[in-house]
């Protein structure tokens, strides 16, 4: 897996992405780790005020892969995502024995696309240097905004200042970069927005994943909402919020080929395509879940353990850490095609979803939503949700499943 650091482009596609159009075959690898939990985040995520045994977890991760490899069999896997948490509080031996033991049970192919999620408070040359050595061609940074009193709402541990220099740093050190920001914020104004997009933009990441706030169920901003501490802007302000997104990254050369996502032609996150275009992946760590196919052709869903200390007694007990299994009928699985292939701009293969779903969509929705203005076709062999039915996605997927 190690490699020398490569020549850093700017603004153009990477040989690294691969993507031929096919939905793919993912490994996904879980640190559940954070040194703060944000006030907006229901993900798996966990502080721990005493230094995790990381070489256990490194082990725990080895159980769980070789038990998924004895389910799925050989598999050309096409991309592997280290999410959390907070994988850049990883060691730089963590990361690389984690992914050679990836290697050595898959077989992980050159110039295979792996990302590694980082904040940018962990910045450090040499971890930096240390993650690209080990395979990491792909960074994605937690930025999420360019405002430092935006920051000390959204809960982040770094400032403005400390986001720049990890920006710079990564696209010294990675082929690939990528980083988030959260808008929609309250009292946020469309010139104020406009502007932090742009100098986004003025930093030459080739992706950008640009979320609108959300405030989740067992959150700490959920406590805060309820008991009126603050105010999102009115569905209309967060409407022109998005069509101002849009606009913007489309003038400046990274158009969306997603909802929230955005990129320069050709450096498309090849991992996040393949949930898209509902591919199959493996879930390999506490909380992970897993999408993929068994012999006899069954959508197979593994959901592991979510508590990160169970997790590791159960790999280390039963070799594996999964606590829920399901088989997906045809109905659930076109149903999740739906859902997910409906959010890409490339929109949704309809032969394809046939096979899966062993039926047509209903030609009658499909002729009201294209009246509609909602849905429109792409060619013979697509459909895909317009600019207008993306602001209503959830209730055009609602009616096409109906």
């Amino acid at each position: 897996m190690a490699s020398g650091l490569a020549e850093i482009p700017l603004r153009a596609p990477s040989p690294i992405n691969g993507d031929d159009g096919t939905a793919g075959f993912g490994l996904y690898l879980h640190w559940p780790f954070c040194a703060a939990k944000c006030p907006y985040c229901d993900f798996n995520s966990h502080v721990r005020h005493v230094e995790p045994d990381q070489q256990r977890f490194v082990e725990g991760f080895v159980h769980q892969l070789k038990a998924m490899r004895a389910l799925t069999g050989p598999r050309e896997v096409t991309s592997v995502f280290i999410g959390g948490g907070t994988p850049s509080l990883m060691e730089v031996k963590t990361v690389s024995s984690v992914l050679d033991a990836a290697d050595g049970i898959y077989g992980l192919p050159g110039g295979i696309e792996i990302t590694m999620e980082a904040n940018p408070q962990s910045a450090e040359a040499g971890r930096f240097a240390g993650y690209r050595a080990a395979g990491v061609n792909r960074l994605s940074l937690g930025v999420q905004s360019l405002i430092d009193t935006e920051l000390r709402f959204l809960g982040r541990l770094h400032n403005v200042a400390e986001a720049r220099a990890a920006i710079d740093l990564a696209r010294q050190t990675f082929p690939r970069l990528s980083f988030d920001l959260i808008y929609a914020r309250p009292g946020q104004a469309p010139e104020g927005w406009a502007a932090e997009l742009n100098a986004a933009i003025d930093m030459a990441a080739d992706h950008l994943s640009l979320y609108q706030l959300t405030i989740e169920d067992g959150t700490a901003f959920r406590r805060l909402y309820e008991a009126k501490k603050f105010r999102l802007p009115e569905e209309g302000v967060a409407a022109d919020l998005y069509a101002l997104t849009q606009e913007i990254t489309a003038a400046r050369g990274l158009p969306a080929y997603e909802v929230s996502n955005h990129a320069v032609p050709g450096a498309e996150s090849r991992h996040n395509l393949t949930y898209w275009r509902y591919g199959e992946y493996v879930g390999i760590g506490p909380g992970a879940h897993g999408r993929f196919k068994l012999d006899n052709g069954a959508r197979h869903v593994t959901i592991s353990e979510r508590h990160p200390e169970r997790w590791l007694e159960l790999v280390d007990s039963e070799a594996n850490g999964v606590i829920e299994t399901e088989t997906l009928d045809r109905e659930a699985q076109a149903d999740e095609m739906l859902l997910m292939s409906l959010r890409l701009v490339e929109g949704l293969d309809l032969a394809r979803y046939e096979d899966i779903a062993g039926r047509p969509l209903s030609p009658a929705r499909l002729s009201l939503l294209v009246n509609d203005g909602f849905i429109e076709p792409v060619g013979n062999s697509r459909i895909r949700v317009t600019p207008a039915g993306m602001v209503v996605l959830d209730a055009v997927v609602a009616d096409l499943a109906a």
